[in-house]
This record gives C-alpha cells, structure tokens and sequence, in this order.
C-alpha cells in the first residue's frame, strides 16, 4: 500500500511538472513578456531661441502647462530698438528707391528731349544742305548745321547712358527691389526674434527639472527644463532577440507599471526597433576577438499605452512589465 501511495505521489509529481512545463512553454512563446521596460512619452528639451535676462517666470516646477501658455519672458527691450531700427531703415529704403525712380523718370525726359533736339537739328542740316546745292545758303552755314545735328546725336547718346545709369540704380522698382525686400525681411527677423522673447509651451504636459528664476541669464539653445506632453504614452520593451519572432506591430499587449502594482493598462505594439539596444551605443561590443562570448541581445519593442488614466499618473522612465498577445493580433482593432 505503501508502495502504491509512492508511485501515486511520483507520477503526480511528473503530471504537475510536466504541466508545468506546458504552461510555460506555452506563455512563453504565444505571450512573450519582460521586466525590461520602460516608460516613455514625446519630451521637450525647452531653450531659448533669443539669449537674455529673464524678467519674468509664471511657473513653477512639476506645474501642469497648456499648449501655448507663456513659461517665461526674456527683457525685451533691446529686441524691440531692433524692430524699429529696422522699419526706420526700410522707409529709408523705400525713400531711396522713390528718389531713383523720379531719377528714371527724369532721365527718360531728357532722352526724349535730347531725341526731339537732335530731330530737328538732322531736319535742318537736310535743308541747309539742299539750300546749298542751290547756291541760296553758304557753306558756312550748311557745315554749322551739320556739326549742330553731330552734337545733338551725341547729346543722345549721352542721354541714353544716364537712363541706363539711373535704372541700374534703381534695380526693381518699388517692393520689387532688393534692398526694400532685404530691409523688409530684416524688419520680420527683428519681429520674430522680439516674439521669440515669449517662450510658450509647444504642448499640453507637465514640467520637469524648472530652476529658472526671474534675473537670470539664458542662453539662446541651451535647454533649461523639460516639458512631458500629455496624450502620447508608450513603453519601451527590451525583448530577448529569440522572443521576437511571433513579435509583430498591431498585436495587443497588457502592461504593468511598477508604482501602480496590479493595475493593468492596455497597450498595443506600434514598432519594432531595427537593431538592438548595444548596436548604437557609444561603445558597442568588440567581438571580433578570440574570446569571444554570445550574449543574447535584446531589441526594444515600443508599445503603446491604449488607456492612460488620471488615476493613474504616468511618470517618463518608471519601470514596466509588458507581455504580448501573439495569438489574438486582431483585438489590437478593437482599440481606440
């Protein structure tokens, strides 16, 4: 009896063990699943475009922000002599071109009067010409009526260069010429740089890392805080490169955030990342060597959150665990 209760008690073990070695065969290939994960959202590394004092900081850190809402404003009172330095230059401008437009204007009538003089001086050295053939005028007369119509054809062309002058001078007319479209376009940098002493929020989020005061200096391009936007949430999976193969993008995934315990979000696969997390990195693995070592690597799958929730705030970079639905990729239609 004995005996029998210990062979019972044997194959039950075996039942259970090989069982269990069903179900995580079975999990493991249909439902991959990892602790490497992350999470992560679209974050905004914010600097200035302008460099100056600050003269005012509406916020605080850890603050929520809207779309749009000014986060700091720089002194604008140098940036403001620029605009108008800048539209006293374009009336400047626009004054010249006005000056060498009546330039044209009056070399166009000096070549028409210099044209109507040098036709009649040609009329009346034909006619003085004619007189004399007749024996009814001098030759005097007739040489000065010919080295009269000489000059005036000279006259001409004389005119003819100073219109020519006067348009190269000129360019293109009013907006058409390019100092005024230069001077204009200086004009709207000036504009966008005094605009670019607001600094507004480029999204809806939540702000990180804010030790900006009143009074200090910033740096045009160099960030000073983040800023999280709302909305896009997503998980960075580092799978295991042997787990990857019934991975594909558009199958449902169930994700758990550390902080939050058992509360469980829904996530769908979006991306698989073409290389693995060492391939990048600032020093790959050397194994072009005699000791050479095979590692599996992992490759990040980026999953997104389907049902972010008040209740449960998400934080960029907390730990995750994600595990794919391999077997169900059309639930993955089911969600908004």
């Amino acid at each position: 009896m004995k005996r029998l209760t210990r062979y019972a008690v044997i194959a039950l073990i075996a039942i259970g063990l090989t069982l269990g070695g069903l179900w995580y065969w079975y999990n493991t290939t249909y439902f991959p699943s990892t602790a490497d994960a992350y999470v992560g959202a679209h974050t905004l590394r914010v600097a200035p475009r302008v460099s100056g004092h600050l003269v005012a900081v509406p916020v605080h850190d850890y603050e929520h922000v809207k779309k749009g809402q000014i986060l700091y404003q720089i002194d604008p009172r140098t940036f403001r002599i620029a605009v108008e330095q800048a539209k006293v230059r374009l009336k400047l401008a626009l004054q010249q071109v006005a000056e060498l437009e009546a330039d044209v204007i009056a070399a166009k009538a000096a070549l028409e009067q210099a044209q109507v003089q040098a036709a009649n001086a040609e009329r009346q050295a034909l006619r003085q010409q004619r007189l004399l053939q007749k024996g009814a005028t001098s030759v005097q007369a007739a040489q000065d009526a010919a080295a009269a119509a000489a000059e005036t054809r000279a006259a001409v062309k004389v005119a003819q260069a100073r219109l020519a002058q006067a348009k190269a001078a000129l360019g293109k007319p009013g907006e058409a010429n390019h100092q005024v479209q230069l001077d204009r376009l200086a004009l709207k940098l000036a504009e966008i740089r005094l605009a670019d002493t607001s600094e507004k929020a480029a999204c809806s989020g939540r702000l990180s890392a804010m030790k900006l005061r009143p009074g200090d200096y910033v740096v045009q391009g160099q960030p000073g805080f983040a800023l999280v936007c709302d909305g896009a949430w997503w998980v960075d999976a580092n799978y295991k490169e042997t787990m990857l193969a019934r991975i594909h993008p558009g199958e449902p995934a169930k994700i758990k955030i550390d902080m939050y315990g058992g509360h469980v979000f829904k996530g769908r696969v979006i991306s698989i990342d073409p290389a693995s997390g060492t391939a990048f990195s600032l020093l790959p693995p050397e194994n072009a060597t005699g000791n050479w070592v095979k590692v599996t690597q992992r490759v990040p799958v980026r999953v997104e959150i389907l049902d972010p929730s008040p209740k449960y705030p998400l934080r960029v970079g907390t730990s995750a665990e994600v595990t794919i639905d391999t077997l169900h990729p059309s639930k993955a239609d089911n969600h908004p």
